[in-house]
């Protein structure tokens, strides 16, 4: 009967040692008839004439002295030789063990990632994929506005492609983190689901990457044509912002006056920090000036991307406080009808409530909280000044809780401060991007999708988490701020935005249009 051990080792192995005691039997063949050899030819008489006795005597003692030592020299020759090939045998298989567990296997693949470290890939893929997504759009948006929709369509596709790439790996990420699904391998397969979204993100990403410096002519061959272009295009792109932020200042003075302070707080230091992205643009965009004039390309084109990653972004922050007093003064009109609104739906709700109902005591609490609310939000408008949003936003609420029909009016009024949380927290992450984690992101990413399918309450309610969550993030970074004498010409903030990658000490290069291997190219 065969044994266990004989059953579980592998037939490679087995073969091996059959021919290791194959070689070792030949070895000791061969050896032996070496020895056997010189008695053998020892009585052998040689076929010549027979001489006299005297003269065979005479000869015979030094003839076998002779032989005796030739014939033991061989078979020492022989075993030195078995000897070496021996040696050779066992330093060939010392060799053939450090590479494999056992003789004949192959060699061991790498241990498979602990779910720690897999959900540490798959938040470090959707923060870079997130980051390449938002850096594509900022340049893309730059590009646009010189060549048009019909010649930049190929870069538009590509950045749609990545976003709706990445959106998947953030719906994937979400369910995951929720707990869905729950068995061990299928949550490590949904993982590795996120790494492949990411992946393909940036791979659409790079693939249009150098297409797009040949259009702007900042590759190699681009001639000084589109490196000037391009300059003149974002110097006046700053001239504008800079007289829009002297007017975003004096609006957010208004907001003081008419309001009450928690409807300026979303765009608060906006404006000091849109002056600071545009110190930084003009900067750059001087020694990129210089740098062309001097025939440097790469330089020239590596600070004309900061110098418009820095005016995209000061565009971004001067819109975010013009996009709040719009929306505050849409909020004030609107916080009326959706007083009178709610209380007719409360109305028609109180008439339709059976008093045999088993849901009559709590929805009775829900009523009386929704009218201490809508009493409170009158005694606002009377009294002072108020925040138009979140009073739309309390009257929706307290009126969601209950089950009658919604009126438009409502539904006008939660949409209106859904759409103003999630462009808040949209515009926050993206002027902060350097600092804001994974968990704001993925919030924000929610948010989007709730509001496109029009759950407008939802969508309010997440996008307020990933604003909470993304401004954590910033209070743990450390909010920048320029020295006494402005020497860092506001490049803290421009790693702060993301705008330089912060890859070496230098604050690194700048971003653009691309994914993880192309993004960074403009490289020193």
């Amino acid at each position: 009967m065969t044994s266990s051990l004989s059953r579980g080792r592998p037939r490679r192995a087995t073969a091996h040692i059959r021919v290791r005691v194959t070689h070792a039997v030949l070895g000791a063949l061969t050896g032996t008839g070496w020895l056997v050899l010189p008695m053998m030819t020892a009585e052998v008489h040689d076929p010549v004439p027979v001489a006299s006795a005297g003269a065979v005597a005479a000869a015979a003692a030094p003839q076998q002295d002779g032989t005796s030592v030739a014939d033991l020299a061989l078979p020492l020759v022989a075993g030195a030789t078995a000897v070496a090939l021996a040696g050779y045998g066992y330093l060939r298989r010392t060799r053939r063990a450090r590479t494999r567990t056992t003789p004949g296997t192959v060699p061991a693949r790498p241990p498979t990632p602990t779910p720690a470290e897999s959900e540490r890939q798959a938040r470090a893929a959707l923060r870079l994929a997130d980051d390449c997504v938002r850096a594509s759009r900022e340049e893309l948006s730059l590009v646009r506005e010189l060549f048009g929709d019909k010649q930049t369509e190929p870069f538009t596709h590509a950045l749609r492609a990545a976003e709706t790439e990445l959106a998947a790996a953030f719906a994937i990420w979400r369910r995951y983190e929720e707990g869905v699904p729950e068995e061990p391998s299928a949550r490590h397969q949904a993982l590795v689901g996120v790494l492949g979204r990411c992946a393909e993100a940036g791979r659409r990403l790079d693939a249009e990457a150098a297409a797009l410096d040949r259009l702007r002519g900042l590759d190699e061959d681009g001639g000084d044509r589109g490196v000037g272009a391009a300059l003149v295009a974002a110097e006046e792109r700053f001239r504008e912002l800079a007289a829009r932020a002297v007017t975003a200042q004096e609006l957010l003075a208004t907001v003081r006056k008419r309001y009450a302070p928690s409807a300026g707080e979303p765009v608060s230091g906006y404006v000091e920090q849109a002056k600071d992205r545009l110190l930084f643009a003009t900067a750059r965009l001087n020694e990129a000036r210089q740098a062309a004039d001097a025939g440097d390309r790469p330089r020239a084109v590596r600070q004309l991307r900061a110098g418009e990653g820095a005016v995209v972004q000061a565009a971004v922050l001067v819109d975010g406080v013009e996009r709040l007093v719009s929306r505050l003064g849409e909020a004030a009109a609107l916080v009326p009808a959706a007083l009178t609104g709610a209380e007719a739906e409360l109305a028609a709700v109180r008439s339709g409530t059976g008093r045999t109902s088993p849901t009559t005591t709590e929805l009775h609490a829900r009523l009386a909280h929704a009218d201490l609310v809508l009493a409170a939000v009158r005694e606002e408008l009377t009294g002072g000044p108020y925040d138009p949003l979140d009073a739309l936003r309390r009257i929706t609420r307290a009126a969601g809780r209950l089950d009658g029909a919604r009126s438009g009016v409502l539904d006008a009024a939660a949409l209106l401060v859904a759409r103003n949380s999630v462009a808040g927290a949209e515009e926050f992450v993206a002027v902060h991007r350097g600092a804001v984690g994974t968990q704001a992101r993925a919030r924000l990413a929610e948010a989007v999708r709730e509001l496109g399918a029009g759950n407008a309450a939802r969508a309010d309610a997440v996008a307020g988490e990933a604003r909470e969550l993304a401004e954590r993030d910033v209070r743990e970074y450390g909010i920048p701020h320029l020295d006494a004498e402005g020497s860092t010409a506001g490049v803290a903030g421009a790693v702060l935005g993301g705008i330089l990658l912060a890859e070496t000490p230098d604050a690194g290069p700048p971003a653009a249009y691309g994914g993880p291997r192309t993004r960074s190219r403009h490289h020193a």
